[in-house]
């Protein structure tokens, strides 16, 4: 059981980790230059939700979109690890504990139509952000991919969006990098084998943060 059922508290990795930090340490998530965040996600207030497919927007009171999203993913599509807003736009997170988890399956929609209206909007997303087209979004860390996909079509709506990685450093419970700089060896391995230019139209609404655990250890 990773969570507890009657207060949705997560007992380890970085569900944990996030839900404590949103908690007891906001700054150390705020990356430089996007200031204080105000966060939706994961909070007690809602047992600490994760919000998904439509979801997500109308956290974020984005609801209005919602109509859009369909022409853009199917359903059951990314699960947010956090939700937050900034006086410079909504705030996607996703979090990392470990290694592993940055080394994503590859997409594992089965049906036809899902299949391919992901593969449209992430090779309309690579195209638009001039990634090298030999790389394949598809396969290669689709987690990653898809969840730049998703700020990129924030973007395309007229939003100002923005995508945190939060990569918790010192999580020895699931064998974590033990540095910020493991974690960042990693993140440029995902940008390299996304095909991903050093520049392109979102690296300014693209955040890192790599807090460390022993902040908040028991």
């Amino acid at each position: 059981m990773r969570t507890d059922p009657a207060t949705g508290r997560a007992f380890r990795g970085s569900q944990k980790w996030l839900q404590r930090f949103v908690e007891a340490a906001p700054a150390a998530l705020a990356p430089e230059g996007l200031g204080p965040l105000d966060w939706v996600s994961p909070v007690a207030a809602n047992r600490f939700s994760e919000y998904q497919d439509a979801a997500f927007l109308h956290a974020l009171g984005l609801g209005h979109l919602a109509p859009a999203l369909p022409d853009f993913w199917p359903r059951g599509g990314a699960v947010w690890d956090g939700l937050a807003q900034s006086v410079q736009g909504p705030v996607l997170v996703e979090a990392k504990a470990h290694i592993q988890e940055s080394f994503s399956s590859p997409c594992g929609a089965k049906a036809p139509a899902s299949r391919a209206l992901i593969g449209a909007s992430l090779t309309a997303c690579a195209q638009d952000l001039g990634a090298d087209p030999r790389s394949d979004w598809m396969r290669c860390h689709y987690q990653t991919a898809n969840r730049i996909a998703h700020l990129w079509w924030l973007h395309r709506q007229g939003v100002t969006a923005h995508l945190l990685f939060v990569h918790f450093v010192g999580d020895t419970d699931m064998t974590g990098p033990a540095s910020a700089e493991t974690w960042r060896a990693v993140e440029k391995a995902a940008a390299y084998a996304l095909g991903l230019p050093t520049r392109h139209a979102l690296s300014c609404y693209i955040h890192h943060v790599h807090p460390d655990v022993a902040l908040l250890a028991d």
